[in-house]
């Protein structure tokens, strides 16, 4: 009986010690505060984006142009917790953008191409008079 009493006491012991371990790991990243996002465009030639986040952080959004150079950026204060943009993107040059949100330490990325239609010529109309 005492023998399965300090094996009991050996076995508690070292999980407790290993619990405390993995808890104090100081390279362990910090948790991100959370963020849901969506990205749509209108008829009208604009791009919504919409954040719902935590307020325990900030979040920036940003439109990059293919050389990843910024177009457009917006930061969202910590105390925001929905934002709705909307971009006019009908005066930028056709090509592929990246909208990106990030909080510092997770990012999210989505590709946007932007592309002018082509005029259709109207068909050929032939009467007989």
């Amino acid at each position: 009986m005492k023998a399965i009493l300090n094996t009991l006491l050996v076995a508690l012991t070292l999980t407790a010690a290993s619990f405390n371990v993995a808890q104090a790991d100081p390279n362990k990243p910090k948790k991100a505060a959370a963020f849901q996002s969506g990205i749509h465009t209108t008829a009208e030639g604009k791009l919504q984006v919409a954040v719902q986040k935590e307020t325990s952080s900030a979040v920036v959004v940003q439109l990059l142009n293919a050389n990843g150079q910024e177009v457009f950026a917006q930061q969202i204060g910590k105390r925001q917790e929905a934002v709705r943009l909307r971009m006019d993107v009908s005066n930028l040059p056709d090509g592929v953008y990246q909208v990106a949100i990030s909080n510092g330490v997770e990012t999210t990325t989505k590709d946007v191409t932007l592309s002018t239609k082509q005029p259709v010529a109207p068909p050929r109309l032939v009467a007989v008079n």
